[in-house]
């Protein structure tokens, strides 16, 4: 006994001593190091900068501070030296338990005031007790650590308070951050005992000191790329663990985590979670909901007694990074919380509310749910039901790989003012220009209409001014309608029209070229008009009808024929966009393939031509193609070049300005300038003058003058 006596003196000697060599250096260096002046962790600081050359693709490794491990690399970028990795850290599984052995001995445990030591205090002793014999801290534990999970059974079974002031005392490197990443991940894996309230408020404390907003940028520096996935999924699964015993509890209460959770069973009504957090040192806080909708509450056993747990993350979108994808637009900024839920295995539809941290009017949202394995964001298992000014609805599928979701912020729309009011003119004069040229059709159609082919043509050109004006007007009452679940039928109905009388339009353009081709290639034999018309009524109204019916048959069933922000074919889930946009563009290159052969075909070579007539043929060449582009819809592969990511912005004005106005076009190019039309026209107007000349005339005769007398 006497002799544990003298050498637990010795002990506390040696630590005395070594404390006091340490503290003046200490308390100037490192403890200013630490925190910063509000009190939030510190960010790291380098021994030495690079000095060798800096040349293209060359790297540079530095070694860290005093009291640190590991390295910092640097990458040459534009002849200067930036900061690529860094492995700093001053935690081990060692140092962590070296310093709940002095706790043992009730050294560190409390001040001479009866507080508990300051933060400094302990990171002082954490580094006084690396240079202490390993044997004399083994004191009380002879066997060595072998895991954190070991060594935690070991000294703190109860929670994690052993480690916590170790853990909150260290300076928030990268490589500090990489290891209390894997101080969790070993933490969730290897469990000692079930998960208590206490446990997992002190797992949320250390999950909290790498979260802080302060320490966000040490996080894109860890050589591991998967370490925020890594957290996200440790959290998760530690947190599912977890055996509530009150009705509700709010455990976890860190300003960069929260944990929630409460009993559930099948006779309950509609349950959720609030939370109110705020992001990026913001005054004010940022909401989140979840819902468990009662018909998922249904689905549990009779009589059962269940929980849901739910995790709410202000900063982790700033840090989840996601694996670069050649198909993929980065970056995809997060614009709200990121919500965790864990439930019952029978629970598939959670419901979810997130108020937006940008609040611009041209920021749409998509939700998303992060994809453990993959370790992205999916937008697959979620639909946006709501989207507006501040705030954005998602109904979402929940499965053991997709338990934390969140919205991404969209990019912005080019310049969505500007195209709002090209379309709406352009629309406008569209409709008036049909209206136009159906009249003079209507006007001139005994006088144009003498051949066959004269005939078809007329046809063609009403048929398309009838389907682009009648898939205008729907498209007009589309775009005014809020989608609502009252409303949902009649959004369905107002873009199954749209979706119709927009491909009669591209059917009755080729139908219009085959035309074109037949007047070029057959010469001495002639279809019959009525063929023709039986050909060009099923190309122009039944093939899309065909198409339109069966994209609703196919996607209606499962609600994914129109989107959730507008009456028209959907994309995000049923991709029944295709439906559209697949023989519109098949149209446009079969009727670019007509123009170029009518091109060939308006040159005629001849031996020693002069440049007058060289320039004759181009300009009736030049003629032909304007006049076939809008006809024949050319226009719209303008909308090829703006799906371009990063498009300029002229691309999208000029296809906003040939579609707006293309009723405009087909007035001007397929009936002003043909001069048939304009002939028939004027002899129209000449007869109405004449008629009126002589009824004039009849009224001033003699005859009528003398009955009038009578009168």
């Amino acid at each position: 006994m006497k002799s544990q006596a003298t050498m637990i003196c010795c002990v506390v000697f040696i630590l005395a001593t070594e404390c006091s060599h340490h503290r003046p250096k200490m308390h100037i260096k490192d403890g200013a190091k630490l925190q910063n002046s509000k009190g939030k962790p510190g960010t790291g600081r380098i021994q030495e900068k690079c000095h060798e050359p800096c040349l293209s693709s060359t790297n540079c490794n530095r070694p860290c501070a005093k009291h640190f491990r590991g390295e910092i690399g640097f990458t040459c970028h534009q002849k200067k030296w930036q900061k690529s990795t860094e492995t700093c850290t001053s935690l081990s599984v060692e140092t962590l338990f070296k310093v709940t052995h002095l706790h043992i001995f009730g050294i560190g445990a409390s001040s001479p005031g009866g507080g508990r030591e300051d933060s400094n205090g302990v990171s002082r002793l954490s580094m006084a007790a690396s240079s202490i014999p390993l044997h004399i801290l083994d004191f009380r534990a002879p066997e060595p650590v072998k895991s954190v999970a070991q060594g935690i059974c070991k000294n703190c079974p109860h929670d994690y308070a052993c480690i916590i002031d170790v853990v909150k005392s260290s300076e928030a490197t990268s490589g500090n951050i990489a290891f209390i990443v894997e101080l969790l991940k070993n933490i969730s894996t290897d469990l000692c005992g079930s998960v208590t309230r206490e446990k997992m408020k002190s797992y949320g404390e250390v999950a909290n000191h790498i979260l802080d907003t302060a320490v966000i940028s040490n996080w894109s520096f860890i050589p591991d790329k998967n370490a925020s996935s890594d957290l996200l999924q440790s959290v998760n699964l530690f947190a599912g663990q977890l055996h509530i015993h009150n009705e509700s509890e709010d455990i976890v209460d860190e300003p960069f985590i929260q944990t929630k959770g409460f009993h559930i069973d099948p006779n309950s009504t509609e349950r959720s979670f609030n939370f109110s957090m705020s992001m990026d040192n913001a005054t004010e806080s940022i909401l989140g909901t979840i819902e468990i909708p009662r018909q998922e509450l249904q689905k549990l056993p009779p009589w059962s007694t269940s929980q849901a747990i739910s995790i709410a993350f202000p900063t982790l979108g700033a840090i989840l990074k996601e694996p670069h994808l050649p198909n993929m637009s980065f970056s995809r900024p997060i614009n709200g919380l990121v919500l965790s839920v864990i439930l019952p295995e029978r629970m598939k539809e959670i419901l979810f509310t997130f108020e937006k941290v940008n609040k611009s009017r041209n920021t749409r949202a998509q939700c998303v749910g992060w994809h453990s394995q993959k370790r992205m964001w999916d937008e697959g298992p979620c639909e946006t039901t709501m989207d507006v000014r501040d705030k954005v609805k998602c109904r979402c599928n929940y499965t053991n790989t997709m338990m934390s979701f969140s919205i991404l912020m969209s990019p912005k729309s080019v310049m969505d003012k500007v195209l709002d009011y090209i379309t709406c003119i352009g629309l406008s004069v569209s409709i008036l220009s049909l209206v136009l040229c159906l009249i003079i059709e209507a006007t001139v159609w005994s006088r144009v209409v003498v051949t066959e082919i004269s005939y078809m043509r007329h046809v063609c050109i009403v048929n398309i001014a009838v389907s682009l004006l009648t898939a205008n007007v729907w498209f007009i009452i589309g775009s005014n309608f809020s989608i609502k679940a009252r409303d949902y039928n009649w959004c369905v109905a107002v873009t199954f029209f749209s979706h119709f009388f927009y491909l009669s339009l591209f059917f009755w353009m080729l139908f219009k070229a085959l035309l074109i081709i037949y007047g070029i290639l057959v010469v001495f034999r002639r279809m019959m008009k009525s063929r023709m018309m039986v050909i060009g009524f099923a190309i122009g109204y039944g093939c899309p009808l065909v198409i339109a019916v069966t994209t609703v048959a196919i996607t209606e069933p499962e609600k994914g024929y129109v989107r959730l922000d507008a009456c028209w074919l959907n994309w995000d889930n049923t991709k029944a966009l295709f439906a559209f946009a697949i023989p519109a563009l098949v149209i446009v290159a079969v009727n670019l393939l007509v123009v170029l052969v009518v091109a060939i075909n308006t040159q005629r070579p001849s031996i020693g031509s002069s440049k007058s007539q060289d320039m004759a043929i181009i300009m009736r060449i030049s003629k032909n193609v304007a006049i076939l582009t809008p006809l024949l819809g050319l226009t719209w592969g303008f909308g090829i070049v703006t799906l371009i990511e990063g498009t300029s912005l002229i691309f999208h004005i000029i296809f906003a300005l040939l579609n707006a106005f293309q009723g405009f076009f087909i007035l001007l190019f397929g009936t002003i300038m043909d001069h048939k039309i304009r002939d028939a026209l004027r002899m129209r107007m000449s007869s109405l003058k004449g008629k009126s000349r002589a009824a004039e005339n009849a009224s001033l005769s003699p005859t009528n003058g003398s009955k009038l007398m009578n009168r």
